[in-house]
């Protein structure tokens, strides 16, 4: 199902976390509100680590992982990575990555298998990506838009992307990602879908202004509750598309 959830007073939860199979990340601070509402949903299952990246909360868009492993930025400092390290179950590879296009959330969107990255990253992150997370690795651009990793969400059973992403760009990452995608948006009509909410194959989190139909879509698209998701898809479509016409 999908949570909502709030960082002090942002909606922008995929800003301050970071959600895969094998692990979830949650920026320091904020209130304990924040953090309980990931605990209680996904405590007994998977490790819920407190961390900041290069003493930033802002771990959600710096970082980018699979439950294979977790790409960090340059300026992560050895005491956080030792952190995480200790954290992390020791299946998940933790790696360092020396890239111009640092924020690596932005630029980077994966689910276990497929990443779709940023057309500009260096040849040498490229196959970092390939190597850690072990996924193949497309250089894409979602509604023309390069920065990926803010403008979608993947998980191994759906994607959300752009609300103005095409049809035929749809279909063709759709082939590349192998999973169904949607065109949507979270918080009430943002297309930041990255910064909106988090996923992984079983949870959803997304940001307190997130709407019920929005919440309808997400659910429906990443198989959230076995509901037939055609028919919801095709209805809450209607209602997006009068939302934009």
């Amino acid at each position: 199902m999908a949570v909502r959830a709030q960082f002090e007073n942002s909606s922008d939860i995929g800003v301050f976390s970071k959600l895969t199979n094998s692990y979830c990340l949650v920026a320091l601070g904020g209130s304990a509100n924040f953090s309980s509402v990931f605990e209680s949903e996904l405590g007994d299952v998977i490790p819920i680590v407190h961390t900041s990246i290069a003493g930033t909360r802002i771990i959600g868009r710096l970082t980018a992982g699979n439950r294979h492993g977790l790409l960090v930025p340059q300026t992560t400092t050895d005491q956080e990575l030792q952190h995480l390290r200790n954290a992390l179950p020791d299946t998940v590879a933790i790696q360092r990555v020396e890239e111009r296009l640092s924020a690596l959330g932005n630029v980077i969107a994966a689910n276990d298998y497929v990443a779709l990255v940023h057309p500009d990253v260096d040849r040498e992150t490229e196959e970092i990506i390939a190597d850690v997370l072990k996924v193949e690795v497309f250089r894409q651009t979602i509604a023309d838009n390069v920065l990926v990793g803010s403008y979608c969400a993947l998980s191994n059973q759906g994607g959300l992307v752009h609300p103005r992403t095409s049809v035929q760009d749809q279909d063709e990452l759709s082939s590349l990602l192998q999973v169904p995608l949607v065109a949507g948006t979270v918080n009430r009509g943002s297309e930041v879908i990255g910064a909106g909410m988090v996923v992984n194959d079983w949870c959803a989190f997304t940001g307190l202004d997130t709407t019920a139909t929005e919440i309808s879509v997400i659910e429906a698209t990443f198989k959230l509750h076995g509901q037939e998701s055609s028919a919801v898809i095709g209805e809450m479509r209607d209602s997006l598309i009068d939302h934009w016409a």
